[in-house]
This record gives C-alpha cells, structure tokens and sequence, in this order.
C-alpha cells in the first residue's frame, strides 16, 4: 500500500475500543489494502450517551495494540474521540478523509438518531465528524437477542465493505454530497440479505421506563435490542446504603412506531434490506407544524385563543 496514497479512515464507536464490531470492521479495512486506518474510541462502553461532550476534565488517551491500525483509547465521548481524531492533534497533523463510527451491536432506525431524541452515541461520532465537514458513516447491526452471534457482527462489516470503498471513491473525486452524512444498518441475517436500500428515517423507538432494583449495578437492558445479553452480565453489587435511598434501573416496555411506507428505514431493515439513510445535521420539523404555528402565534397576537382569560374569538 501507498500510504501517501492510500485514504485515512478514522474508527470510532460507542460500544469501546475493545467491541467486536469495531474490530472486526479495522481489520476489514486493514485487510482490503487501500486505507490508512485511525482508531479513537471510548475506553469503556458508551452506549446511548448521545452527542454529549466532555468539557472541563482532560481527556485521557492510551495507545492500544491494533494490528495494521494506529489506536488510542479515550476517556471521552464517542462525540469526543471523533472531534479528537479528525482535529489533527492525536495523529500527529493527520486529518482523516472519512469517519466511520460502528459497527454498532443493535439498530439504529428512526427517532433513535433524530436530534431532538438522540439516544445512539454511533451516530454522534459520525455526526460531529460531518459537522466539521469531514464525510462520515454510521453503521449499525440489527442484534437479536438470542438469534444473533458475534460472527454476525464480522459478517456485517464484510458486507459494508463495498459501500465503504465506493464511498472513499466518491470523496477522493470530490463527487460526494456534502450536505449530509450516512446512517447504515445490516439485517439480523447479515448473510442472506437483499441488498442495499436508500431509505428515510422513520419513527421507530423503543419505549423505555424503570423498575425498582436492589442492585447498585444492574444488568440493564438496551434501548437498541431490549433483553440482548451479550457479555451475559447480571446484577451485580447489592446495595447495602440507608435503607431510605430508592434505586431504579430502565427497562424496555414496549417497541413502537407508526405505520411506515417500504422506504422507511425500520421496515426495510426488518424486511432484510441494508439500509443506507442520508441524515443531516438537525432533525427537521413535520411538514405542517409550521402553519400551525403561524397560526398559533396569530391568535395569541390578536388574543383570540379559547380558555385563555379574556380570550375571544
């Protein structure tokens, strides 16, 4: 390989450097002989923490043995190693041409992503990458509990590969559309999908509440896969404090979202499509909350909103 040449992908998850979807997407990378591969990733599992950032602790940086990679593990954010990664201060002046944040080990489909409600920290790495204007790629694998395997993870960074290539290509002609970045998920059968699909992003979310527990550490589900025991972890830790504290841990109660026409992104994933869908920055409003909103303010303006005191109409 031409390293001066070759295009400098950045890796970042939220799952921590030592995931086995971050991994096996480096080694893809490494193996296919045209990149220079840069790796920034949480030292730990960072899961749903969104595009939160750290501002005023120093962010700790550890080299970690990567083969074929140059790889730091960060005391930080998904947001924070990527902001950290593509600023040219950790790789010595060396600014990536691409980001990609993955592979996530459960979907990331509809509100899940959106700003407003933005619980995937595998989408805040790629999104900081796009909003300083490096191109960026967020991919994620659709876990079930119980169906799916960890070669299931190095399958689907297997079948991002040609995306990933045909993209580097785009951005090395300068042909590729700035004005967003790109939300991949891979089915729960990576092996047999139909293919890719350019999808919208939907309404899909998982409906999260708490349950009381007597564990200072327990084993909480995920917002992505809802009861996924990957690292097979239980409670842990009994509480032993005042007996006044209350503890609570999330759980999942329930899957939801409206009904969805076969270019939005849940159900093609569920139909077995790898889903391609372009994100922006901001989440953009529905179509007509803004009349509403017009109107709205008109009749506050002109005092005519029923049951406010003295309101006529």
């Amino acid at each position: 390989m031409d390293s001066a040449a070759a295009a400098v992908v950045l890796v970042t998850n939220d799952d921590g450097i030592d995931a086995p979807g971050l991994r096996f997407l480096v080694d893809q990378l490494v193996a296919a002989g045209r990149f220079r591969v840069l790796v920034c990733a949480p030292d730990t599992d960072k899961s749903g923490v969104s595009h939160c950032i750290t501002w005023r602790p120093a962010l700790r940086c550890k080299r970690v043995d990567i083969s074929g990679a140059t790889a730091f593990a960060v005391s930080g954010t998904p947001a924070d190693c990527a902001s950290l990664g593509i600023s040219g201060k950790l790789f010595d002046g060396l600014v990536p041409d691409l980001v990609l944040s993955g592979i996530n080990i459960g979907n990331n489909c509809g509100y899940h992503v959106r700003l407003l409600c933005v619980y995937s920290g595998t989408v805040a790495g790629a999104r900081e990458a796009f909003l300083y204007g490096i191109p960026a790629i967020a991919m994620s694998y659709d876990w079930v509990a119980g169906k799916s395997s960890v070669n299931d993870l190095k399958v689907a960074a297997e079948v991002c590969m040609p995306l990933i290539n045909a993209y580097a290509v785009e951005i090395k002609n300068g042909t590729y559309l700035k004005g967003s970045f790109l939300n991949i998920d891979v089915p729960t059968d990576a092996a047999h999908h139909k293919g890719y699909k350019v999808t919208k992003q939907g309404k899909f979310m998982a409906r999260i509440s708490w349950e009381q527990t007597v564990y200072k550490k327990p084993a909480v589900e995920s917002y992505q896969t809802a009861n996924m025991d990957v690292d097979s972890e239980k409670d842990s830790e009994l509480d032993t404090s005042s007996e006044d504290d209350l503890l609570f841990k999330r759980v999942i109660v329930r899957s939801s979202y409206e009904e969805e026409g076969d270019d939005m992104d849940h159900k093609s994933l569920a139909d077995g499509y790898i889903t391609v869908t372009p994100l922006g920055a901001l989440s953009r409003t529905e179509a007509d909350a803004i009349p509403y909103f017009k109107a709205f303010l008109s009749r506050l303006l002109t005092g005519c909103v029923q049951g406010w005191p003295n309101g006529t109409c």
